[in-house]
């Protein structure tokens, strides 16, 4: 009875208040269960039982619900009857307690289900209208309403203006586009179904008829096959005009799956745009592609052969010359980007095109921050410029196509993501003006991008020529035999078509049965009528006409899905990203060893250095050449001028001796030597001098800026910029030019120095006198060395060497002593012999039975009279080292006329002023012009990879080359990898 009780009174707690969401529902008292009333009458004061105060009674029992449960006191006089009555009340509480978690679940549950209807009613009134697309869909699949979820449509076409306000997700949109057109589909094949089932219910019908008796056989068997005939013939043209129903609905699909996608591209457009602004971070999409692309630069910079270890995939584009490649690629890409010509080759070199999406249509290369503006018809011409002159760069001398790479990237709104490489086309015969080993060329070209295993080749074939004159298919079934990375693409079919007489030919090329190779995919494509100024669009439009009145697709010799070139990027896109997600973490495994191997090499063979690749190198060989170079800044006055003096001496000394001193010396007269030496030093200072010591003061630059990069090579410098400092010596020293301007100064400065005869010390004569002392011993010693050579060895050389006279040595030691007696007999002979005096050498020469020439006689004499002149004038410069009073006064005498020793003083104040002047010159302005040289040229250097391939090499270098390039590699392959996994 007391769990009855308390049931009860659970239930009437549990009908008395309900509270959700703010919301109290409140019962009539009458409806209570009887202790529930009780319950209500004991707690809310009432003692009438028949009015109860409901708005009382419901606040005093949720108050009581709120109050800690204890047993209420019994009234006096009460009894057991009240302990029993106190007991069960106790028991209601508790039961009330306990589920009052039951009521706010409840509560919860209502509510929140309140909440997500109201949510789903706003949802759906924002949805349009898509009554205005009833004609889209044919009778037949609203008739299948069943198998169409219109919610889920409606959903999958949000209004665009709706979208552009939400932002949507790419990948939303991507997945209700994807659900559009398979639904689309499904309707297709599903209406085929219908209509071929109510074909074969007519053809059942029609056969329907009652059998024929058997008194009537002829006539019913003649009936019977003339009905048959009717039949077939009636057969015959429903089959006709269901397919030509079918086509159109195809048809009509394909126009409203276009405006749809025209209507997504100008919706992403938008959203692109607004994500370049910032307002929509999303950067997953767009950049997967540019992520890959970098990867293929870097490994086309490091291995230009693409060997076995790059086996990332590209879409290779091959096919015959003129076959339309190069316009497949620019039904792609949406923009005529590459440059044409009638017959011509064109396509000279590989070009990258990688195709990504964007909010504009630009292009870029890869080593340029230019932006082409696909949209413009002279951003357009320049681009195709610019291609053209690449490939013409590229090309070596002598030859017609070259494997060096030019990347290209294209984006705009609506373009599928991959990396497309447009090879050169397959030629057969060898024409005049190319290399004759452009062929093999190509083929080698080609051979080396297809035969990488994850790469897709995409086959042009030229639809409008024989199949028989096909090279290209040969090649391709070589690389690929079994077809299953191969897609064929065959263009021109409205030229085929038009131009075959059996069009069936065409069915069995796109089937794979005419041709020696196997594909994934067939496709056949119109890439215009044939005019270099057609638009894309205009292509588009009359590759869709042409395709919508052929009769290849309205006989069935080819599928809708195998027609257009925007089935073919969607066909080749998805194509090559299911090939780069099966292959390329492998990839970035493979090269993951690499590294690893050639960090163990660098470790075990250079464990001290840094690794420092071909750049960083000659960044820091660039440092030192500049250090060394500003270290000519810092050599002393001093050094400079005793360096220039004494080369300047040593290159003119010559001139002066031979040319000036002796020819006035030899006069034997104090006023015609003064004369004498006065014009020939001015002539001198205005011809040659300047000249001289301009040529002495830029050799000695050199001479001191080599010798400082010998002395920093001896200092611990690393032996592997010798060739690159070289290179760079040579190469500034080359472009130096000296300021020519400083030579008139230098004319006019050497001019007054010679012109200056005054002497105004003894320790500047007796430096004049050392001077010439010096250079008159050097000239003699000389002299002694050219007799000793003319007249061979004396008699001592010939008994210790055991050597002896050549005969015309003996002849010139018979003249030489004959000579030596006439300069004994005349001391102050003239420098010139005399015809008589010849004569009687002659004749006295031949009383000794010794032949000689006249010429060799006077050869000789101006050997011995040198050696003659010198010695005397070496014995007055000691007679004048006392002869300076006398010089200061101006005295004459003939002994200590010191005229000589005043032109040496000229000499050596000449040489130390113009020591003077150089030196100036040099540390004021062409040290400076060195340095700035050796800037340019170590720019031009830094600029040029080659020239730094070519002066920085060693083991070392290319191991660290390697290991940057591997490094980067598995770098940008491990983000691109993260990245896609995110867009998965």
């Amino acid at each position: 009875m007391l769990r009855v009780g308390s049931n009860a009174a659970c239930m009437a707690c549990r009908n008395l208040v309900s509270t959700n969401m703010g919301v109290r529902f409140r019962v009539p008292l009458q409806k209570l269960h009887p202790l529930s009333r009780a319950i209500h009458h004991r707690y809310s004061g009432n003692t009438n039982p028949q009015r109860p105060p409901h708005r009382t009674a419901a606040r005093s029992f949720t108050s009581m619900s709120r109050l800690p449960i204890r047993p209420p006191k019994p009234p006096p006089g009460s009894g057991g009857r009240g302990h029993q009555q106190q007991r069960n009340f106790w028991v209601a509480r508790l039961a009330a307690r306990l589920l009052r978690l039951r009521y706010i679940l409840l509560g919860s549950a209502v509510g929140g289900g309140y909440t997500a209807k109201k949510t789903y009613d706003e949802w759906k009134d924002m949805l349009p209208d898509f009554s205005e697309y009833n004609w889209v869909i044919p009778d037949f699949v609203w008739e299948l309403g069943e198998h169409i979820d219109l919610d889920k449509l409606a959903k999958a076409l949000p209004e665009m203006e709706e979208i552009a306000k939400l932002l949507p997700d790419f990948d939303k949109i991507g997945e209700n586009f994807t659900f559009l057109k398979s639904l689309l589909s499904f309707g297709v094949s599903l209406g085929s179904e219908v209509k071929g089932a109510s074909g074969l219910h007519l053809l059942l019908e029609t056969s329907g008829d009652p059998p024929l008796k058997a008194t009537d056989s002829s006539t019913a068997a003649t009936q019977d096959s003339s009905d048959k005939q009717y039949k077939k013939s009636s057969d015959k043209e429903k089959i006709d005009q269901l397919q030509e129903e079918l086509l159109r609905t195809q048809l009509k699909y394909q126009r409203m799956l276009e405006r749809l996608e025209k209507e997504n591209k100008e919706l992403r457009k938008v959203v692109l745009q607004k994500d370049d602004k910032g307002i929509h971070q999303r950067k997953v999409k767009k950049s997967l592609i540019d992520l890959y692309s970098e990867v293929l630069d870097i490994l086309s910079d490091y291995d230009a052969n693409y060997n076995t270890q790059d086996h990332l995939p590209r879409v290779v584009v091959v096919g015959d010359q003129s076959a339309g490649k190069t316009s497949v690629l620019e039904m792609i890409a949406q923009a005529r980007i590459f440059p044409r010509g009638s017959g011509e080759m064109m396509t000279r070199s590989p070009v990258k095109v990688t195709l990504s999406e964007g909010p504009h249509h630009v292009a870029m290369f890869k080593d340029s921050g230019r932006e082409f503006d696909l949209t413009k018809e002279e951003d357009l011409a320049a681009l195709r410029h610019e291609i053209e002159l690449r490939m013409r760069k590229s090309v070596k001398q002598g030859q017609t196509v070259s494997c060096e790479t030019i990347s290209l990237s294209v984006k705009g709104p609506g373009i599928q993501r991959m990396v497309l490489v447009d090879l050169p086309g397959v030629i057969s015969t060898v024409t005049a003006g190319m290399a004759s080993d452009t062929k093999e060329t190509i083929f080698s070209i080609s051979k080396a991008y297809m035969q990488n295993p994850n790469a897709i080749i995409l086959c042009i074939q030229d639809g409008s020529v024989d199949a028989e004159r096909s090279i290209v298919t040969d090649l391709v079934s070589q690389m690929d035999p079994q077809g299953k990375r191969t897609i064929f693409v065959l263009t021109k079919v409205d030229l085929a078509e038009k131009n075959l007489a059996s069009p069936n030919r065409i069915q069995q090329i796109v089937e794979g049965k005419l041709f020696p190779m196997k594909a994934l995919g067939y496709f056949a494509v119109v890439t215009g009528k044939g005019s270099s100024g057609e638009s894309i669009d205009s292509i588009k439009d009359y590759e869709e006409d042409f395709f919508q009145n052929s009769r290849l697709l309205r006989d069935g010799m080819l599928k809708a899905h195998q027609v257009t070139t925007k089935n073919l990027s969607l066909a080749v896109s998805d194509c090559f990203w299911k090939m780069v997600r099966e292959s390329v973490e492998q990839q970035a495994d493979v090269f993951k060893a690499s590294r690893f191997n050639l960090e163990t090499e660098w470790k075990n063979n250079y464990p001290r250095l840094r690794e420092l690749d071909r750049n960083e190198l000659f960044e820091k060989a660039k440092n030192e050449i500049l250090d060394e170079v500003i270290s000519l800044s810092q050599v002393t006055p001093q050094h400079w001028e005793a360096i220039l003096q004494k080369k300047l001496w040593e290159r003119v000394s010559t001139h002066v001796i031979e040319n000036i001193y002796l020819p006035a010396a030899q006069t034997m007269d104090s006023g015609t030597f003064n004369t004498t030496v006065d014009i020939k030093l001015k002539q001198w200072t205005d011809k040659q001098l300047p000249h001289k010591a301009l040529e002495i003061a830029w050799e000695t630059l050199q001479e001191e800026f080599a010798r400082f990069m010998a002395e920093y090579k001896g200092k611990d410098q690393d032996d592997i910029f010798d060739k690159l400092k070289e290179a760079v010596k040579d190469e500034s020293i080359k472009r130096h030019k000296w300021n020519e301007r400083a030579m008139d100064s230098l004319r006019v400065i050497q001019h007054n120095a010679l012109e200056d005869r005054s002497i105004t010390d003894k320790p500047q004569w007796d430096a004049a006198i050392q001077f010439m002392e010096e250079t008159l011993q050097s000239r003699l010693k000389d002299t002694e060395s050219v007799i000793s050579d003319m007249v061979g060895p004396g008699w001592r050389q010939r008994w210790i060497n055991w050597v002896n006279r050549t005969p015309d040595q003996h002849v010139r030691n018979e003249t030489k002593n004959e000579l030596d007696r006439l300069l004994k007999l005349h001391d102050e002979h003239t420098a010139y012999l005399a015809n008589d005096e010849v004569t009687t050498v002659r004749k006295n020469l031949e009383g000794r039975g010794v032949e000689v020439d006249p010429v060799l006689i006077k050869d000789t004499w101006h050997q011995l009279y040198r050696r003659h002149f010198l010695q005397k004038a070496l014995s007055h410069c000691n007679l004048c080292r006392r002869g300076f009073y006398y010089y200061q006064r101006h005295f004459v005498d003939s002994e200590l006329e010191c005229n000589d020793v005043v032109l040496f003083w000229r000499i050596q104040r000449m040489l130390v002023i113009t020591a003077n002047t150089l030196r100036q010159q040099l540390t004021n302005t062409e040290v400076r012009r060195l340095e700035k040289n050796v800037k340019e040229v170590l720019d031009d250097f830094g600029e040029d990879m080659e020239k730094k391939t070519h002066l920085i090499t060693g083991r070392r270098v290319q191991l660290a080359e390697d290991l940057k390039k591997v490094r980067e590699i598995q770098e940008k392959l491990e983000a691109f990898i993260e990245a896609l996994h995110k867009e998965k």
